[in-house]
């Protein structure tokens, strides 16, 4: 049977990386995977361009049952270490927005960088685990045409976001095989989706965009939000995603910053004579404008005739409003899985099990969760280091 110190399961962000920094503490390192080609998700991640970190990216921005769990991996392995690997392979980026830093080209980039750094570990694609079993301090490893036996396997296969890459629920189960403890999984910055009678609504304005304000149970967002013909989209939406329980609903700002009754107060005392929904197009898109204003019977409404009251009510609809989404899109397009393998059956400072030595989880598989812009590449990043430095 094969010999190696090190296993690692998933050639994804999390698994390459650990590769090489395994390699630096002179390991002999196998990496299995049962795709065709290493680190997909990093080569569609970012439209194509790899938004690699964020450089705010602090345990604050992280959910978790835990939320101290990912601060000792995020201390020891910055936004700033892997921005020097980049520089160091010449690879040129910038600054989004927020911190958010994306290649100037394109993101196989990073995959090359990290297939690079990884050299000397023997890489196995087309290579499915079917089964790791452990006799004494020694785990076996059954990947058909492979049988590796290691003192260590690092598990980085990811959760179940985006199945149609291939992604499982393999790690939960086999967290659960070991005895570890799972916290229940859902789709995470994902889009919400609506019942039918909220569709009337954004059907019509599917594509539409606007700037919008979130707060709720602890998550507060302004970006775009985008309507679709299933709900909404949009960065804003996919952030408070995380955030949101089925049944709870959403109080959205649909102009932050601006209080619109009062700018409809204002602007019917210097004309008065304009259609209700003209003057609320100098607010909102004409199409949004015109929809609301159709949903409150005012479509053919002058803004002279509107009573304080009514006006309140109007800019209340704009400002405050409130949605209950029947649910998600789902797996299918979440950038994550929520939830995952239980911290509390983790180190922190090794991502090592707690009762089975030799046994380490990495990255999305763990129940830690970054906001959108990069905050989960560099957990990838930095609890990859933290396990590959350790074992």
């Amino acid at each position: 049977m094969e010999q190696a110190d090190i296993v690692i399961l998933g050639a994804g962000a999390a698994g390459l990386f650990c590769a090489g920094s395994a390699l630096g503490q002179g390991r002999r390192v196998v990496v299995l995977d049962h795709a065709t080609r290493p680190g997909e998700k990093i080569r569609i991640s970012g439209g194509g361009r790899c938004n690699f970190t964020n450089l705010a990216a602090s345990r604050e921005r992280f959910l978790s049952q835990n939320p101290r769990f990912a601060a000792s991996a995020l201390s020891r392995y910055r936004p700033e270490d892997f921005v020097d690997l980049v520089d160091r392979a010449g690879i040129a980026w910038h600054e989004k927005t927020q911190g958010q830093l994306f290649c100037d080209g394109k993101a196989t980039q990073i995959t090359d960088m990290l297939l690079n750094r990884m050299r000397g570990a023997d890489l196995r694609l087309g290579s499915q685990p079917r089964s790791i079993s452990q006799i004494g301090d020694r785990f076996i490893v059954d990947a058909g045409q492979h049988k590796v036996e290691a003192s260590r396997i690092v598990v980085a296969t990811g959760g179940k976001s985006i199945p149609k890459m291939g992604a499982t629920g393999f790690a939960y189960d086999l967290a659960q095989q070991f005895g570890l403890r799972l916290v229940e999984t859902r789709a995470g910055l994902v889009p919400l989706t609506f019942a039918e009678q909220d569709l009337a609504l954004c059907r019509p304005l599917a594509g539409v965009a606007i700037d919008a304000q979130i707060a709720h149970n602890g998550g507060k967002f302004r970006d775009a939000l985008l309507f679709t013909h299933r709900g909404i989209s949009g960065p804003v939406i996919l952030q408070i995603s995380s955030y949101w329980q089925p049944g709870e609903t959403l109080l959205i700002d649909m102009a932050p910053g601006r209080d619109v009754a009062q700018e409809l107060k204002r602007q019917r005392g210097q004309g008065g004579r304009m259609a209700v929904a003209t003057a609320l197009s100098a607010i909102l898109p004409e199409r949004l404008a015109a929809a609301i204003v159709a949903e409150m019977g005012l479509a053919d409404a002058r803004l002279a005739d509107q009573p304080n009251a009514r006006l309140e009510v109007l800019g209340a609809r704009v400002n405050r409003w409130p949605i209950r989404p029947v649910g998600t899109e789902g797996y299918r397009t979440a950038e994550v899985t929520l939830g995952g393998i239980d911290t509390r059956d983790l180190d922190a400072k090794t991502m090592q099990a707690r009762h089975v030595p030799g046994l380490y989880f990495i990255g999305e598989c763990v129940d830690v969760t970054g906001w959108l812009g990069g905050y989960n590449f560099q957990w990838a990043w930095a609890s990859a280091d933290a396990a590959g430095k350790a074992s």
